[in-house]
Formats: C-alpha cells, sequence, structure tokens
C-alpha cells in the first residue's frame, strides 16, 4: 500500500520563497509573492530563450 498523499493534498512550496503554500494564494504562500510574480512578468523578468527580435518589424501595424 503507498502512503503517498493524493495530488490534490501533496503539499507544495512557494515557488519564489519556499514556504508552504497557501490555499488562498496557490500556488504562493501569500498576497505579496503573488503580486511579486505579477511584477516579474509584467517587467518581462520572465524570458524565453530565442533569437533576438528585428526592432524594424511593427508586429502592430495595420497593413
Amino acid at each position: 500500500m503507498s502512503t503517498a498523499a493524493p495530488s490534490s493534498q501533496r503539499r507544495t512550496d512557494c515557488p519564489l520563497c519556499g514556504k508552504p503554500e497557501a490555499s488562498d494564494h496557490t500556488p504562493f504562500c501569500s498576497r505579496g509573492c503573488k503580486d511579486r510574480d505579477l511584477l516579474k512578468w509584467l517587467g518581462e523578468g520572465y524570458r524565453v530563450p530565442g533569437p533576438a527580435a528585428d526592432p524594424g518589424i511593427d508586429d502592430f501595424s495595420d497593413k
């Protein structure tokens, strides 16, 4: 018999600080960590590696 908890009850840690996750702020431990993660996304702190974009190309222009 397995002693592992079901995946819905498995304890996880906050991806930013490592403290236990809070159900109100899943997967983060607090509102502060949740907001810090959002600010990192908005400030382009998370990036996907790849070739640099050509600054001369305007993807949003109406042609």
